[in-house]
């Protein structure tokens, strides 16, 4: 199809202008990361190591999750990852584990992999990619950036390509307006939320709402119930793996009014929580419940 050819003849100009191929060393690829540094490998990798969940994903949606040696506790998509070795959880990283499985390329996350862990592997001599996670737009370029390290942009294009589109798709549509006014909860004892720092908050600018905590400093703040009285939210989102959707839907209406009376959505985690390219489906989750409360106005 045109658009497609198209689609991916922008994403291989625009990445390979950050790839080094050079003289005897054609298979020399090189691309600058989330804190700016540049990686650079003698030749695509062939044993990468995961140190999150979401850089498991984002590798297989890369075209590389035939490269995956060792991933994160807790890689369970897609299927595939779930059979291979763990190395690490969130706060434990094996790095002697590490080392025996010979990689030749280490994905981190900036802000979930504790700065001493990627240094003591960069020390060693690993090569360490840290990708951001911070805006939307960091997961397609973290999606190139990992294919262009590990040679599979032509595997990866298609995938590439459609999330692209589908982020542009939300970014074109228009909403009524006054913006919906969102609570959303990552967990519930302590009350937390997010703030303008995180994704999830421009998934829900995105979608026509405000994040009634944006405001506030910490990424994960955790709120108080009078604050939440007084933020008067329109709608609550959210909820914890642990928890069922209608588990969460009657723990709010078991609220005193009128918090009681806020409607409750409940959204996987696994879709809004994880900056892979799943959250274009929690979105547009995200989108339609917004939707409902607009229509609810009229």
């Amino acid at each position: 199809m045109p658009w497609r050819r198209a689609a991916l003849t922008g994403l291989l100009s625009g990445v390979l202008s950050g790839i080094l191929v050079c003289g005897s060393h054609a298979q020399t690829v090189q691309t600058a990361d989330a804190r700016g540094s540049v990686i650079r490998l003698t030749q695509p990798a062939q044993r990468i190591i995961t140190l999150t969940p979401h850089l498991t994903e984002l590798a297989f949606a890369a075209g590389a999750g035939d490269r995956l040696v060792g991933v994160a506790r807790f890689s369970n998509y897609p299927l595939q990852a779930q059979r291979l070795p763990v190395i690490s959880d969130a706060v434990q990283f094996d790095i002697e584990r590490i080392l025996t499985l010979h990689p030749d390329l280490v994905l981190a996350w900036q802000g979930g992999t504790p700065p001493e862990v990627i240094a003591r592997l960069e020390r060693i001599g690993l090569p360490v990619f840290v990708a951001g996670a911070a805006r939307l737009e960091q997961i397609a370029h973290s999606m190139t950036a990992i294919a262009a390290l590990s040679g599979t942009l032509v595997e990866s294009a298609v995938a590439r390509a459609a999330f692209s589109a589908g982020l542009r798709e939300l970014r074109e549509r228009r909403y009524s307006t006054p913006p919906v006014r969102v609570f959303y909860e990552i967990w519930s004892r302590p009350l937390m939320t997010v703030s303008n720092a995180h994704v999830i908050s421009e998934i829900i600018g995105l979608c026509g709402g405000i994040n009634v905590f944006g405001d506030l400093q910490a990424l994960t703040p955790e709120v108080s119930r009078e604050g939440l009285l007084a933020a008067r939210p329109e709608i609550a989102l959210g909820g914890g793996s642990a928890e069922s959707p209608s588990g969460f839907v009657a723990r709010w209406a078991a609220l005193p009014p009128p918090l009681g009376s806020v409607p409750a959505q409940h959204i996987a985690p696994d879709l809004i929580q994880q900056p892979t390219p799943r959250l274009l489906d929690g979105a547009r989750l995200v989108c339609a419940h917004l939707d409902r409360v607009r229509a609810e106005r009229r």
